[in-house]
């Protein structure tokens, strides 16, 4: 569960502090395994790298990792080592740097570097707990066993606690949907759904990014006319997190409340298999697919029907859902990307996305 705090100065300052310091030890503690491993062949393990952190703390020039909390430090390293065996099982690639502008800011306490007790949370080393706003309760009688603390590029401070929580399931329905991407209707669904949908089964796009458009050129623009390395320029560049910060919160907004709905009201929801990092090749189309998060709108359906006990089935990309008349079966030869509605030879009218749509549903349940 992520929520926002407002730290004071002084724990600003020190938890800062603390994402530079986790920072140092990973890259140094990557430069010490890759070093070992050129050298000798073999690369050092955790308990290696951990006895190698201890070291560094009593020397002059790195001494000031001894002024931080240990355990987000202890737990870079433990990152680095499932880097690591990530890379082995060809999971992943091989583990970078972390840049100090690119990078994430964020901090990871285990339960020795927190205290939570009656709805204050404080960590190691800070003054006090924090002024968190508390948007939902934890779950009752939940006990935190990892504490995430990060900083956004909009300069946002945000606390991700993890606990246990026993979701329920809901009661089956008999509904089932199926659901058609797209870029004029952010989804078509294969039927209408009250106070979601129009009366064709379209949710209109709401372009978020769009609407935003007008101020993010205007702070990029204020943005591109500061000295680099300037106090001004580091103010806009914050200007223009901020811009896109919004866009972000909106849409995620947006899109976990049409996914719980979908969910709730349906039993089985089936989906079409898009390739969209494939699609955002398209230079005259990439960017109003990626302002549809098409991604993270499956990735919400993927974990909220595995916790509320629905189904959610992915036809294959290839399946040729709009040329498929839905009434007779018959597959049209050609119809381009301009044509949105379509005449079939047995006499059916289609609109091009609300077929789509039935035929993703009608191929989704075959596959059950």
């Amino acid at each position: 569960m992520k929520f926002r705090f407002y730290p004071t100065s002084g724990q600003a300052e020190e938890l800062a502090r603390t994402f530079g310091c986790v920072r140092l030890v990973y890259n140094k503690a990557l430069e010490e395994r890759t070093r070992a491993y050129r050298l000798h062949g073999k690369g050092l393990s955790y308990e290696e790298s951990s006895a190698a952190l201890t070291g560094w703390k009593r020397t002059e020039e790195l001494g000031f990792l001894g002024e931080v909390s240990s355990v987000p430090l202890q737990q870079a390293l433990r990152h680095l080592q499932a880097g690591f065996a990530n890379f082995f099982a060809k999971r992943a690639r091989y583990p970078v740097f972390k840049s100090r502008k690119r990078s994430r800011a964020a901090a990871e306490y285990t339960r020795s570097g927190f205290r939570y007790r009656n709805g204050e949370l404080t960590l190691a080393k800070l003054d006090g707990p924090l002024n968190i706003v508390w948007s939902r309760p934890l779950p009752e009688g939940a006990q935190p066993s990892t504490v995430t603390v990060s900083r956004d590029a909009a300069g946002r401070w945000f606390v991700a606690i993890l606990c246990e929580e026993t979701i329920g399931r809901l009661d089956p329905v008999g509904e089932s949907v199926g659901i058609d991407a797209g870029i004029s209707a952010l989804v078509t669904l294969s039927r209408p759904i009250d106070g979601l949908t129009d009366g064709d089964g379209k949710v209109a796009n709401p372009r978020h990014e769009r609407a935003e458009r007008r101020r993010l050129a205007k702070a990029q623009r204020a943005l591109a006319r500061k000295a680099k390395g300037s106090a001004n320029r580091a103010k806009a560049r914050l200007r223009v997190a901020k811009v896109y910060a919004r866009v972000a919160d909106r849409r995620r907004d947006f899109l976990h409340k049409l996914t719980t709905r979908l969910v709730h009201d349906n039993q089985v929801i089936a989906v079409e298999d898009l390739s969209v990092r494939n699609m955002v090749k398209n230079r005259s189309l990439a960017h109003a697919i990626s302002d549809a998060a098409w991604r993270e709108l499956r990735s919400m359906l993927e974990y909220k029907t595995a916790w509320y006990g629905r189904e959610l089935v992915v036809v294959d990309r290839w399946f040729p859902s709009s040329k498929l008349c839905s009434v007779c079966g018959v597959i049209a030869e050609s119809l381009p990307l301009d044509v949105r509605s379509w005449q079939c030879g047995c006499g059916a009218v289609h609109d091009r996305d609300v077929n789509a749509a039935k035929n993703i549903l009608a191929a989704g349940l075959a596959e059950r």
